[in-house]
């Protein structure tokens, strides 16, 4: 899958979904593009749990990790 950025990647998977939504799609293309939905999507929670064990290291206070939640909605386009 090479060097995909995060952004790029759930983008594309937006689009597949909505492409997929729509009906509009014959046999072969839908599965393909769920195909190419799956590898997005491993891809995505891989860079959500590498963020995720990042941000708790960062937060380690004495030994203890504090779990703060994370609100995506809040994220900056630019980041």
């Amino acid at each position: 899958m090479g060097e995909k950025k995060f952004e790029k990647a759930l983008e594309r998977l937006e689009e597949i979904v909505k492409k997929m939504e729509s009906g509009e799609m014959t046999l072969d293309e839908s599965l393909k593009a769920f195909e190419e939905g799956i590898e997005l999507s491993r891809f995505c929670m891989k860079k959500l749990d590498e963020a995720e064990r990042t941000v708790e290291k960062l937060l380690k206070e004495g030994g203890d990790v504090l779990a703060v939640p994370f609100n995506v909605e809040n994220e900056s386009e630019d980041e």
